[in-house]
Parts: structure tokens; sequence; C-alpha cells
């Protein structure tokens, strides 16, 4: 069995928000009815696209309370919390990269807490204090999407390995996430400092910048952007691939030979004056089976592995084998360092910041 450990990662993007809504009064934490509408302001870096299936599911169970969505990509959603360090707005983080909520751990901003039924999520996957500070709901991971039409306009292989990458017939046909701004950039590279030590990583990530085509600001755009055939090749996570392949682009979605980096969406409660007994419903919610469920219709690995059903045929039979084995301690040292000698190297290649 390989080992998970956690890493801090601290993105710099500004913000830009959409608010959902999820309307109605509360439940109190022994789901008894309250007479008043009580409100939660929920900061989350999930899809768009999953949300609605989400709250509904919630709201079938607390259709009282009403959720203020405010969503963004990982980069954005961490910068903010960051920036209210003194003046927190959000109750609670919902589905934000363990690494990320891990550096406001550092500052102090997460209350801990164990919602009910944490002994279902594997350790592996929760943060190993009592209470937690942290607790994943899904795990994403690397993978490539690749459009087969456009490799073979250029009668070329489909690639299955990072060592396939960096060949010079893929020279400015690929596009990735920046790991400054993205947390699916930032797993990446994390995973190439994991597989091929410092020195390795470096020289690897300057070959693979030759075939850089464009650095993104966002960890789902590469693959939206393979499908359209702008790049035939894209590195993402692998639910955008599969979703992308889904509404029929010819797509082969690729979790690399040498192993995926990976980092769990997880849970937090901020810290706060007022803890509003309805955020602890709400993470006590996120973590049922109702919950995990209707994440398990997007995700190959679920943190409640009881619950797990089968997942979509283009995951690798056994999704946890395909995850890297991490000293995500290290990368947590090294993050600042790592982040800013890359920036250095390769950001002239980035798309321009909206």
């Amino acid at each position: 069995m390989r080992k998970w450990f956690h890493v801090a990662f601290i993105p710099i993007l500004l913000l830009s928000l959409v608010v959902l809504t999820a309307c109605g009064g509360s439940k109190d934490a022994a789901g008894s009815s309250g007479g008043k509408s009580n409100e939660l302001t929920v900061y989350t870096a999930l899809e768009d696209d999953q949300l609605k299936a989400y709250l509904d599911s919630f709201k079938k169970s607390y259709p009282d309370i009403k959720v203020n969505l405010v969503r963004d990509s990982t980069g954005v959603i961490t910068a903010k919390l960051l920036a209210e360090k003194d003046n927190p707005q959000a109750d609670l983080v919902w589905g934000t990269s363990a690494s990320s909520l891990l550096v406001a751990d550092h500052l102090g901003m997460l209350e801990p807490y164990d919602p009910k039924g944490i002994e279902r999520v594997s350790p592996e996957f929760r943060d190993s204090q009592s209470p937690a500070h942290w607790v994943g709901i899904d795990v994403y991971e690397t993978a490539f999407v690749v459009n087969t039409v456009e490799l073979q306009k250029r009668n070329l292989p489909v690639p299955q390995s990072y060592e396939d990458l960096i060949k010079p017939e893929y020279k400015g046909l690929i596009v990735m996430p920046n790991p400054s701004s993205s947390g699916t950039g930032f797993l990446t590279i994390n995973a190439f400092f994991q597989l091929f030590g410092e020195q390795g990583a470096w020289d690897y990530m300057s070959k693979l910048h030759e075939n850089i085509g464009l650095y993104t600001h966002s960890g789902s755009k590469p693959a939206k952007m393979a499908a359209a055939g702008e790049y035939p090749i894209g590195i993402t996570f692998g639910y955008r691939g599969v979703t992308e392949k889904k509404k029929g682009a010819p797509l082969e979605v690729v979790f690399p030979k040498e192993g995926s980096g990976w980092d769990p969406e997880a849970n937090a409660l901020v810290k706060k004056k007022e803890i509003k007994p309805e955020a602890k419903v709400f993470l006590d919610w996120a973590i049922s089976d109702d919950a995990m469920k209707e994440y398990n219709k997007n995700f190959a690995i679920i943190t409640v592995s009881s619950v797990s059903e089968p997942y979509p045929e283009e995951y690798p039979k056994e999704p946890l084998k395909q995850l890297i084995k991490n000293d995500l301690n290290k990368a947590a040292k090294e993050r600042e360092q790592w982040l800013a000698e890359w920036d250095k190297r390769f950001s002239t290649k980035s798309e321009p910041k909206s």
C-alpha cells in the first residue's frame, strides 16, 4: 500500500466570484428545524457542473439552510481566504485542495471539528489531528487529455507517460496549468519532484517547456482546449478529461505510466468569532453516504471507501495504485522556492491573468 501525506500550497490569483444559492432556513446539529432563516457562506473550488447535484442532495435533507456559495479555482479561493484572515467571511470551505487548506491551518485560520462519521473516512485522506482540521471527500489526479484526431493528422502516437511528453515531435502541442495559480498544476509539478528528484525535475520541466504552447490559470482549461482541437494534448485532471470525452470530443484520457500527482478535495470549518451550528451540519452532511454517492459519480476515488461504487471506465481499474508515493511534507517545505524558480524559468508562456 502506498502512503499519502499532505502539503501546503499558496496560490496567487486575484478573485472572481460566482454565487449560487440553495434556499431555506436551518436544522440544528440534532436535526430539529429552526424557526428562523439561517445562512451559510461557503467557499468552494468544486467544478461548476458538479455543484447543482451536490446542493440538491443537501437541500433534500436540510431545506431550511440557505447556502451562499462562492465558487472559483483553488488559487482564487485560497487567495481570498488568506486575504480575509483578520476578518473571515466564509463559514466553511468545501471541496478545496487539502494542500491549500493546510496553508490556512498553519496560520491558525481553521477551527478543529470532527464531522459525524469521520471514522469512516480513510485516514490517509483526512487530517491526522483530533479533532481534525480538514477532512477529504474525493481525490483528483493528473491525467493527459489527448485529441486523437489532431494527433492522427500529424501522424503522432498518443503519449502514455511523462517521458513521452518531452519527445521533440510534440513541440508546441501541449498545454498545461500554471502551478502558481492552479492546484492541478502544482500537484503535477510536485509529481515531477517526487518521481525524478530535485535536479531531475528541473531538467525534465525544461525539456517539457520546449513542448508547451501555453500555461493556463485553470486546471480544467487544458482539457477543454484539447477537446476543441486548439492543442492536441492537455495536462489536466482525470474528471475533466472524462467529462469532455463524454460530450463527444475525440479524446483519449491517459493516466501516466509513472503515476499521477494528486490532492484530496477537502472541507474545513473557518475559525471566527461566531461558529454557526449550521456550518457543522453542512460538514456532517458533506461526508455522509448521500454526499459520497454524488461525489462518486464524478471521481474514481472517494474518501469513504465503503460507499464507493463503479466509476467511469476511463479511470484505471485500481485507481489508488495510480497515485504516486508522495513525501508531501517535503513539498510543503520547498513549495515557495519551487514556485519562485518555476515562475522565473517558465512563466513567459503563461496566458494573461484575467
